[in-house]
């Protein structure tokens, strides 16, 4: 596993699964989100006092690769590294089942910032990342 500025570790849930026994896709999204919500978090943000402030962050584009399937009783480590790209930052998302490190999914999260209703180029993802290099 390579290093990452966040991990978080997850619990799947019997009802996150399809009939074959497998996590559903779209809970993968579901646990990237959590984990991007943590991190903000213990940075001393979070959306609701974001939104009181007139800054709303929205993911713009979601790119997820499936690599090998969660069960029912698995536990992953949700990991989280990011990349400013001009306005947007991005959170590359990788998740790795705990029992034997094999990466279940990787994801690309490109995200943007509306302040009082207009879109920015990204100065709150430049704050953001100061706090999170200290």
């Amino acid at each position: 596993m390579k290093d990452y500025i966040f991990k978080l570790t997850i619990k799947v849930r019997d009802y996150e699964c399809d009939l074959q026994g497998v996590v559903n896709n779209a809970n993968y999204q579901h646990y990237m989100e959590h984990t991007r919500h943590e991190y903000l978090e213990g940075l001393g943000d979070n959306f609701a006092a974001m939104h009181e402030k007139g800054i709303d962050p929205f993911v713009s584009r979601i790119d997820i690769q499936y690599r090998s399937q969660l069960r029912s009783g698995d536990s992953c480590i949700s990991c989280i590294n990011l990349v400013k790209e001009g306005p947007k930052l991005v959170f590359l998302q990788d998740l790795y089942r705990l029992s034997d490190g094999v990466l279940a999914a990787r994801g690309r999260v490109e995200t943007v910032v509306v302040e009082n209703g207009r879109l920015t180029r990204g100065e709150y993802f430049d704050e953001l990342l100061k706090r999170a290099n200290k």
